[in-house]
């Protein structure tokens, strides 16, 4: 009879066992991005496509192409669409509250990444916030500056207002300078849009109207890249200094080419990485994933590494 018994055992715990594997297995994840027209998005969308294929879950990105009212649908569908867990990057960080409400409603973990969405809904909504530390980004990157200027002189910081993530760059910058911060006269500060195409004509009329300007501060590579041919078609390289923050493999060629002065790492295949690993636990039952928002560290890029990483993101 204990041989019956134990024997059933061992069939209950094999089905068990299977049971769960098999529940693994028909796990589905979905990004809702902002963009998949920027590598910094699309380096995450491809880690999580590696990270559900090794894990034998089916995945799916959605692209809103910076369109909240897309991304507000596709939002929906993805509340509609039985999925296990979703890794979303607001388009707008105080526009998407219907979005996250509907998601939770239909009881879908959301894991907020790289661009929080306001607090109260990260409160209200969010499993769990997982990005770069953007505060620090900036502040290396303005102590950078100062080290590059010791005696101040006119800037200028093309900005991204709408982006969370990008407002606290800025803020981190401008604790960066510290006590010289005097020293710095900001002649100019507007929307670059984190894009080149936008933030070109921004800064060649900012270094038309500014004589004596002495260096940029762009939130992203694409900005900061449109910052530097601007410098470049005025032939002021050299003169005029562009600082910025990702370290995308561009970002990391103008660093080596001698377009930025300084770059600021933002870390997107870490923060896939870990924010796939906390979803899978908290499906597994680990409902306590530690601290609700998780910044990762940045660091400036040297040179050395940028030759060594120079295809790759961080």
């Amino acid at each position: 009879m204990k041989k019956l018994f134990a024997i059933g055992l061992a069939v209950a715990a094999s089905l068990a066992i299977t049971a769960t594997a098999s529940a693994e297995e028909e796990r589905s994840f979905a990004f809702c991005t902002n963009t998949l027209n920027n590598t910094f998005q699309s380096s995450i969308d491809s880690k999580y496509a590696e990270l559900c294929e090794a894990a034998g879950y089916s995945y799916t990105s959605l692209d809103p192409d910076y369109d909240l009212n897309k991304q507000l649908g596709q939002l929906s569908d993805v509340a509609n669409g039985g999925y296990d867990a979703v890794f979303i990057i607001p388009v707008d960080s105080a526009g998407i509250t219907a979005g996250l409400a509907e998601i939770q409603e239909a009881g879908i973990p959301i894991f907020n990444v790289d661009t929080a969405v306001i607090e109260e809904d990260i409160d209200a909504f969010v499993t769990q916030f997982v990005g770069t530390n953007a505060f620090m980004a900036g502040q290396l990157v303005g102590e950078q500056m100062v080290k590059d200027y010791p005696d101040g002189g006119d800037i200028a910081i093309l900005d991204f207002p709408s982006n969370e993530s990008c407002v606290d760059r800025v803020n981190g910058f401008l604790e960066g300078l510290g006590d010289s911060a005097e020293k710095f006269n900001i002649v100019a500060q507007q929307d670059g849009a984190a894009a080149l195409d936008a933030s070109l004509p921004l800064a060649e009329d900012i270094i038309t109207a500014n004589e004596d300007l002495i260096a940029f501060f762009c939130i992203n590579d694409p900005s900061a890249q449109g910052a530097a041919a601007a410098v470049k078609a005025a032939n002021k390289t050299g003169e005029i200094g562009v600082y910025s923050i990702d370290a995308s493999p561009s970002g990391k060629q103008a660093l080596l080419d001698g377009e930025f002065s300084a770059v600021a790492a933002q870390v997107p295949l870490q923060i896939a990485e870990y924010s796939f690993e906390q979803a899978v636990k908290y499906l597994d039952g680990e409902t306590d994933l530690g601290d609700k928002k998780v910044y990762l560290d940045s660091h400036l890029v040297s040179v050395e590494e940028a030759e060594k990483s120079i295809d790759n993101w961080q």
